[in-house]
């Protein structure tokens, strides 16, 4: 079978960007515009006047002031909580850095890829295997999902218990879906390494062994009830962080207690995103966070504010702080926006991995 030359391979890409672009701006146009797809009248309405729309956006600046500054704090705080997932001592700058240049990867460029950029620059910079150190990563991110679980089966408690009524079907998939990946990082963490062992004795599956054993490492918080529980520990305060700024927004857009729904409404943007890869994120986020605050009690424009200054205020916060990271690091732009140059030097980290010994 031929494999598609250069060329097809760039039009490939052109082509999914393409999709990807027209999806997004779909997506987006939800949080300002009705579709009118009954044939009838205008196929865009407008579900607000845009001109009063831009002009009262200065009016926000209020909440939005302190929304910028605890989504900043997430970069030290999960800097903290990810030691707890790394079997070497790491020094904190180095994992604050680190930390920045990811969260810039995931907001300024495209692919999502801001966390296997961390473990792969954790790889370069500290010589730990890039399987363990995505591994490590992956914990993180599970508890943090665990964690805002937690928040927002208790937000349930709040004033708005009778208005999330008609969320409660997907909490269960959600919380099901936790319990199942929690499920499965323990079984990995207690049996890949044994079953590396044990192919070693067999000497057969060399790559296979290697591969299983790194994963074990990376794992290896999740082998004890205390390390996950320390995990989960560190895990509430960048979650807590989220969840109170978008909170303070809903807030600060008119809902009486949106304080309780943050958690809420970042459960729905973390579902909305999980997966790194899908070109559409930014189309996403409007159309999960405008739908959010609306059946939330939000007005339609003030839901388009809060989807609009979250997203401008998430990535100029993020953002800047790791463009200071990458200055810091001496990393070129260019090479970062290159996410194939970086999927083929993970993946040869992986093939290089999978041919060492492994650990005893």
């Amino acid at each position: 079978m031929r494999l598609p030359n250069a060329g097809g391979r760039t039009w490939l890409k052109v082509l999914g960007a393409l999709v990807g672009l027209v999806l997004s701006v779909l997506l987006l146009s939800t949080a300002f515009f009705k579709w009118n797809l009954h044939g009838a009248g205008d196929l865009l309405i407008p579900r607000f006047p845009l001109r009063k729309f831009v002009q009262d956006l200065p009016g926000h600046l209020v909440w939005l002031v302190p929304f910028l500054l605890l989504q900043a704090s997430l970069v030290p705080l999960r800097a903290v909580q990810w030691q707890a997932t790394l079997r070497k001592p790491i020094p904190f700058r180095d994992r604050y850095h680190l930390v920045g240049i990811g969260v810039f990867v995931h907001n300024a460029l495209p692919g999502k890829l801001g966390e296997v950029t961390r473990a792969f620059l954790l790889a370069r910079t500290q010589n730990v295997p890039f399987i363990r150190g995505l591994g490590s990563v992956g914990v993180c991110k599970l508890m943090e999902f665990a964690c805002l679980m937690l928040l927002v089966a208790l937000s349930f408690l709040g004033p708005f218990g009778t208005t999330m009524a008609h969320f409660r079907g997907q909490l269960k998939v959600a919380v099901s879906l936790c319990i199942g990946l929690v499920a499965l990082v323990v079984l990995l963490a207690h049996w890949a390494a044994p079953l590396g062992r044990w192919l070693h004795k067999r000497h057969s599956l060399p790559r296979v062994e290697s591969f299983l054993s790194h994963v074990g490492e990376g794992l290896g918080t999740a082998r004890s009830f205390k390390g996950m529980a320390k995990v989960f520990f560190f895990s509430i305060f960048p979650v807590s962080a989220s969840a109170l700024a978008y909170g303070l927004a809903l807030h600060g857009i008119g809902i009486p207690g949106g304080l309780f729904a943050g958690a809420v409404v970042l459960g729905a943007i973390s579902l909305g995103q999980a997966l790194p890869g899908v070109p559409a994120g930014m189309g996403i986020y409007y159309f999960v966070t405008s739908w959010a605050a609306r059946s939330l009690g939000a007005s339609p424009e003030a839901a388009a504010a809060f989807a609009t200054l979250t997203h401008l205020g998430t990535v100029l916060s993020q953002v800047s702080l790791g463009a200071l990271s990458v200055h810091h690091s001496k990393l070129r732009i260019r090479d970062l926006r290159k996410g194939g140059r970086l999927a083929n030097a993970a993946a040869h980290h992986v093939a290089h991995e999978a041919v060492e010994p492994a650990p005893p």
